[in-house]
């Protein structure tokens, strides 16, 4: 039988555990992880070395255009997100010093290390401003298709650093960030509906509603998943490539549960996680040597 003290033990690690999440999700440090995932999920299912580098610059600039986002999108998380507001408002401008911080060492760094095409490093600058003040945002399901393409210059920018940029492998993930992501964006707008409501904004929760929005999004993750099994067993593709089948499945999963009720925690934490869980995976193949 739980004693009350162990019971009063448990409740406050688990309201220390979603502060320590919260603050992770809200600071935009656990989504900067989320892309420095896809940089090791490309990497090594791409056969290449890891190095510390490219994982730097991915964290600085999503570091930077997600804080950057915050600011622009501070109306209108003040009605989605009230707590996600009220941490921006707070703590946004050290963060924002930290993310141009972050963002201009990255470029330095490249530009110091001779490294061929660093004047792409300032695409994250042009996606932020197109994004949050060039109002791409608020065209119909255009916002979730740019936020996929964003993410897709995440496996591109790794094979252009690696010099690999159209090999079969980087060319597969890049396409698959894009399509997943596309879907992540739409099923993340569940939790904006009343906001973007207000705002005027169209996106496909609150012009379709969220049971089809569902339903559309877990089509689109079969889909997707059919295509990766068809081009792994019709083309040179290593079977490492069906380990990205576990996000599917992990897609699979969330899709049924996302509602207005959800907190900032499903959808940055949950939803946001699913390129840390795929990494894992991933890395577990790959020492495992499974496949």
């Amino acid at each position: 039988m739980t004693t009350p003290i162990a019971s009063r033990g448990g409740r406050r690690w688990v309201a220390s555990l979603q502060r320590t999440l919260r603050l992770l999700v809200h600071s935009n440090l656990f989504i900067s992880l989320a892309t420095m995932s896809v940089v090791v999920t490309t990497v090594l299912l791409a056969d290449l070395p890891l190095e510390a580098l490219p994982l730097f610059i991915v964290f600085a600039a999503t570091l930077f255009v997600y804080t950057v986002n915050r600011f622009t999108d501070l109306e209108e998380d003040e009605a989605n997100v009230p707590d996600r507001a009220s941490f921006t408002k707070r703590y946004g401008t050290l963060l924002l010093a930290l993310g141009v911080g972050c963002y201009v060492v990255a470029i330095a760094i490249a530009v110091l290390e001779g490294l061929p095409g660093a004047i792409y490093l300032l695409l994250p600058l042009v996606v932020a401003l197109l994004y949050s003040v060039g109002g791409i945002k608020r065209v119909f399901l255009v916002k979730n298709v740019f936020v996929g393409f964003a993410w897709g210059l995440i496996p591109l920018g790794v094979g252009y650093y690696y010099e690999q940029l159209w090999t079969l492998e980087i060319l597969v993930v890049a396409g698959y960030v894009i399509a997943m992501i596309t879907i992540a964006a739409v099923i993340f707008d569940v939790k904006d509906i009343p906001g973007d409501r207000e705002e005027g904004i169209a996106t496909v929760p609150n012009t379709l509603g969220t049971a089809a929005t569902r339903r559309y999004s877990q089509a689109a993750n079969v889909v997707v998943a059919a295509v990766v099994v068809a081009l792994v067993f019709g083309t040179d593709l290593s079977l490492e490539f069906l380990t990205l089948l576990a996000m599917n499945g992990y897609v699979a999963g969330y899709i049924p549960f996302a509602t207005t009720e959800r907190g900032p925690l499903y959808y940055g934490f949950v939803v946001d996680g699913e390129h840390v869980f795929l990494a894992m995976v991933v890395v577990l193949v790959e020492w495992l040597g499974v496949l």
